[in-house]
């Protein structure tokens, strides 16, 4: 297994080497950069580029000229735009700024934002709890529910309980993540109808001066609905996915072997088919989590008026804030498939027969 493992941590390195490839060429084909972005920001000063040292006839630009290079450079002389791009490393070649941000990379130094003056691992952590709060709690909370719900449908397949739990579970994947969100809001947070929970934030502006049980209930008390919204989207296509496989499963010989030996309903269903049917079900834990941690984060924490990594992405996106994006991505892509390889390892505690190491080879 161990080696295994390893040429599985190999090919990290190609897999991480062409997204970071791939994304940093499609982004820097973008137009607005952060150049751009800092000359359209100067130029709604006005009048007040005469204090950058320089007028329209000072940078030699006229009319004529202000269709070329950056369209914010109007005004501006033509040293000053100079200067911005050393600054932000555009007076080197393409090849030659990738070259030496995937060397700070690998040694996990990922720069300072552009625009925020911190550093991009101090701004990870600081909106790193927001997105694990979502991401985790819902993931699990979809897994907790999930999972009996499926295995209860997979026994009474056919019944009326199938029927409308089913009804039920589609209804609830056809409804955007957001407008669940925006439901809840209108019902238990002051909307229209009750106030039960509040509408911002992870904590109470008194949350230090709580006892710790008193910080327990604020914190839960705060995530509620967020966490609720972040869950449902993953609620129907993980109770159908468990429900399939045991049913699968139930149809096996080993099954009706197990039930003609006088082995109890609860013995043959988690005795023997449990085990079995996990594991596909593990194989969409990586997948699942990923999918809330990231992809729903930026409608929820908008909503919910939280700051997570949800709004850090989209913000910096929308600068331009290259440090943040490129950093964020390398180091979520590198998480990513280091859980995806933590997915298999479980494979293997769940099922001592399956041996990654023998299929490979």
């Amino acid at each position: 297994m161990a080696a295994y493992v390893f040429r599985r941590l190999l090919l990290i390195i190609p897999t991480l080497l062409g997204i970071m490839v791939l994304n940093f060429a499609l982004i820097q084909l973008a137009p607005g950069g952060p150049v751009d972005q800092v000359l359209a920001n100067l130029e709604n000063l006005g009048d007040g580029f005469d204090l950058l040292g320089g007028s329209n006839t000072d940078a030699g630009i006229d009319a004529g000229d202000s269709e070329a290079g950056y369209k914010g450079r109007v005004g501006l002389p033509a040293d000053f735009i100079a200067d911005l791009e050393k600054q932000f490393g555009f007076d080197k070649p393409f090849w030659e700024r990738f070259w030496l941000m995937m060397q700070n990379y690998l040694k996990f130094d990922f720069g300072e934002s552009y625009f925020r003056s911190i550093s991009v691992v101090d701004l990870v952590l600081e909106k790193m709890p927001v997105s694990i709060t979502l991401g985790l709690w819902s993931t699990l909370i979809a897994y907790f529910i999930s999972i009996p719900l499926g295995i209860r449908k997979a026994v009474k397949d056919g019944s009326r309980f199938d029927t409308w739990s089913s009804a039920v579970l589609i209804g609830a994947y056809a409804v955007p993540t957001f407008l669940f969100a925006i439901v809840l809001v209108v019902v238990f947070a002051g909307g229209s109808y009750w106030s039960l929970f509040p509408l911002r934030g992870l904590t109470s502006d008194n949350f230090a001066d709580l006892s710790l049980i008193g910080k327990i209930k604020d914190y839960f008390w705060h995530i509620t609905l967020p966490i609720l919204a972040g869950a449902i989207g993953g609620f129907t296509t993980l109770t159908m996915l468990t429900k399939n496989v045991f049913l699968d499963e139930i149809k096996k010989q080993y099954v009706i072997t197990a039930r003609a030996k006088g082995a109890s309903e609860r013995r043959v269903l988690y005795g023997h088919v449990f085990r079995n049917a996990m594991l596909l079900v593990i194989a969409s834990f990586p997948s699942i989590f990923i999918g809330v941690f990231f992809g729903g984060s930026l409608f929820i924490e908008t909503i919910f008026s939280l700051d997570g990594l949800g709004r850090l992405g989209f913000e910096a996106a929308i600068s331009r804030d290259y440090p943040v994006m490129f950093g964020t991505m390398y180091f979520f892509t590198l998480f990513g498939l280091l859980i995806k390889i933590v997915s298999d390892l479980t494979y293997v505690w769940i099922d001592p027969r399956i041996d990654f190491e023998s299929r490979a080879a």
